[in-house]
């Protein structure tokens, strides 16, 4: 999925502003110009160029600080990039506190059907033999499902 839909649809998830993004991006370390946070939202419909996955990794990170704050007990993770769909699953997850069976729920609500094994697939290591990379739809309906709950 494109960079701009996943941060596109998390600031619809939680209805946050330009300036809540950037706040987000703030605490995780980047420093966002406004040109960036407003072409996020501004790009012709998917026709041009995404936003960097540095960026996305950061806002991901971010949103786990604004959502459940900073742990002293944890040191900051760096940066992993390219953002996959696998890893926006597991940051969205930890972000909004998600276990394995909600995520099920909410995937189930939007009328997609996975398994138990195959969405824990999703959540392994990429050298573990049982990984299953996340597909587009997966996201895209796991996202949608997220909407639904939230709002």
């Amino acid at each position: 999925m494109r960079n701009n839909d996943v941060i596109q649809s998390i600031r619809y998830i939680l209805d946050l502003s330009e300036v809540e993004i950037a706040d987000i991006l703030r605490l995780a370390g980047y420093n966002a110009t406004r040109s960036e946070v407003n072409y996020i939202f501004n790009d012709n419909d998917g026709e041009g160029p995404d936003s960097t996955h540095e960026m996305t990794a950061y806002f991901l990170d971010g949103l786990i600080y604004h959502l459940r704050g900073k742990s002293d007990k944890h040191p900051p993770q760096p940066i992993q990039t390219p953002v996959t769909n696998n890893m926006v699953l597991k940051k969205l997850r930890v972000a909004f506190k998600l276990r394995e069976e909600d995520i099920h729920r909410i995937l189930k609500k939007t009328g997609f059907k996975i398994s138990g094994p195959e969405l824990s697939a999703l959540f392994r290591r990429k050298d573990q033999k049982n990984y299953r990379p996340a597909g587009d739809q997966v996201l895209r309906y796991f996202l949608k499902g997220l909407a639904e709950e939230k709002r």
